[in-house]
């Protein structure tokens, strides 16, 4: 591969200057002109800062149906998705219909038996149970004939959704900031942070109907932990908007103010909930939860987020654990046979990675693809075969490619080749059949080569520059630990030039050093290095708060590292 580019996020000095003015420290000042931060006000993070739901599409109809099936006890039923998001917003769902009165029970289809979304078969599952408002979660936006199925059969559907739509939209009730003629201003919802804000509005309404004469009105902040998880995992940008959901959940984690579900699952992925982070929602107990869509059924991630009961919870925290290490070993095995197959294609020359192999699970097929992004920084997709005999795929891509509506194109240009697709500009997935796979191939490079620059194909890491050595220290790690760092609001690096004092190899493949860098020593990770370090480098790093034997240290995490030359 290519040395990779080392770039300086460009800072936007008005903003600088304004927030320095504003008082805010000087580093920080410097990364949040970076990230589109203008004033000390989007560095907020109070709920009292959120923005209204007021503007949200169809909010209002969305509250009086709810409200109505709360007076006359009908049964709702929540449909939701089979990933994290998914599970929290349906969790959520349950929790806060119910303090509000509501008789609710939740279906989630299975990956491997039903597919994707409310399709017709899920509409007919929901009438034999007697369903009379089919409430979706995280899916929906394009499920027009499940949604036509369902009302044939006598009921009524909501969606909350937060995928981008199709070309055609179903006929109900649908909240969905990404929906047209929706002006609400944040675009960047997850389905759990959807469905947060369908309950504050559904609460709003019934506390100006006298709803909670016979009830008391429920605090929705205590579900706030349910929201922040749901919009970590599912990797949505972080606007200022998210930042405060998912501040504000962090905040009650590290409270222990949390689902004793989510409580359990920091347990089994031995990670302190006191010192909880994006990265540990997102690394360590969004995959624990993910596992079981991914393998087995759903209902065992939302049936742990639910439990009120510790011992329960932990036992069913304990089975995440174990579907997630099997994950990893299905995931250990596709990656190696992707590797055979990539190693007899001349990736260096090509836009674009699909894989496919007749074995492969296709509950793991989107992490693969994401770890093969990241090894040939190409947009990847990895099929697997279904029960039905089609191959589905999921995908990842890089800078430069919007994947969903590169697969919208493919289906204009040949429409015989997917027979669905859905996604966002980072993720996709799609069904084609077998016999296809070569002309999708084929279409999916063509487009991948109009579209990306080369220079977009060499892995680029984009930094905040250097770093005075007066923040070289513990203190600043622990500062920047402290706030909220994600999608679209990346956590900071910095690149500068160190001499390394000493190295040993430690664990399997890494290597631990001592850097440095004026006066300064820093212990320093390099994390899959098996290369002696040279005595200069240049280093892309982060500051990391480790704690070892109780006391908290500075350590550096070298995420790229080159010869000084």
């Amino acid at each position: 591969m290519k040395p990779a580019r080392i770039l300086t996020r460009p800072i936007d000095t008005v903003a600088q200057q304004t927030l320095l003015a504003q008082g805010i420290d000087p580093l920080l000042a410097k990364l949040y002109a970076t990230r589109a931060v203008k004033s000390l006000g989007e560095t907020e993070y109070s709920l009292s800062a959120l923005l209204p739901f007021q503007s949200l599409k169809n909010i209002q109809s969305a509250s009086e149906r709810l409200a109505r099936a709360i007076e006359q006890q009908e049964k709702i039923l929540i449909v939701a998705d089979y990933d994290a998001d998914g599970a929290t917003a349906c969790a959520l769902g349950m929790r806060g219909l119910q303090s509000m009165g509501a008789k609710t029970d939740f279906l989630v289809p299975n990956r491997f038996d039903h597919g994707y979304g409310l399709t017709s078969q899920i509409a007919e599952l929901a009438a034999q149970s007697g369903t009379n408002l089919l409430l979706t979660v995280d899916n929906g936006i394009a499920s027009v004939a499940g949604v036509k199925r369902a009302q044939q059969l006598g009921m009524d559907v909501l969606i909350t959704d937060h995928h981008l739509p199709g070309e055609q939209l179903p006929e109900c009730i649908i909240v969905n900031p990404n929906q047209p003629g929706d002006t609400f201003p944040s675009k960047a919802l997850a389905g759990v942070g959807v469905m947060f804000y369908v309950l504050m509005a559904l609460r709003h309404y019934l506390r100006q109907h006298n709803g909670f004469s016979q009830h008391p009105e429920p605090n929705l902040a205590q579900w706030l932990d349910l929201v922040a998880l749901g919009t970590i995992a599912d990797v949505v940008p972080l606007d200022q908007n998210n930042r405060i959901l998912v501040a504000q959940g962090i905040r009650r984690m590290r409270a222990d103010k949390m689902q004793d579900g989510i409580r359990a699952l920091f347990h089994v992925a031995k990670r302190k909930a006191q010192q909880a982070r994006a990265f540990d929602l997102g690394f360590a107990i969004g995959p624990r939860l993910n596992a079981a869509g991914r393998l087995d059924d759903m209902s065992l991630g939302i049936a742990c987020l639910l439990s009120d009961d510790i011992e329960s919870a932990m036992d069913l925290a304990m089975q995440l654990d174990d579907l997630n290490r099997e994950r990893r070993l299905i995931q250990r095995n596709m990656q190696d046979e992707a590797n055979l197959q990539l190693a007899t294609i001349d990736t260096e020359n090509s836009y674009s990675i699909v894989a496919y192999h007749d074995s492969w699970h296709q509950g793991v097929t989107g992490i693969v693809a994401g770890r093969l992004r990241e090894i040939f920084h190409r947009p990847s997709i990895v099929f697997a075969q279904a029960e039905d005999g089609t191959l589905r795929g999921s995908g990842r891509s890089i800078a430069g490619l919007h994947l969903r509506d590169a697969l919208d194109l493919i289906s204009k240009r040949r429409p015989e080749i997917i027979q669905k697709f859905g996604g966002h500009a980072m993720a996709a997935g799609l069904s084609i059949a077998g016999i296809h796979l070569p002309a999708f191939k084929r279409e999916f490079e063509a487009i991948c080569q109009q579209q990306i620059q080369p220079a977009d194909l060499n892995h680029t890491y984009q930094t905040d520059g250097s770093l005075n050595s007066e923040y070289l220290n513990l203190n600043t790690a622990q500062q920047l630990a402290a706030l909220v760092w994600g999608q679209n609001f990346p956590e900071p690096c910095f690149c500068d030039e160190f001499r390394v004092i000493r190295q040993r190899n430690v664990g399997n493949g890494h290597i631990k050093a001592v850097l440095h860098k004026n006066n300064c020593e820093c212990e320093a990770m390099f994390f899959r290095c098996s290369t002696t370090l040279p005595e200069r480098i240049r280093a892309v790093y982060r500051l990391i708060a480790n704690e070892w034997r109780q006391q908290m240290e500075l350590q550096l995490y070298v995420d790229y590292w080159e010869i000084c030359v």
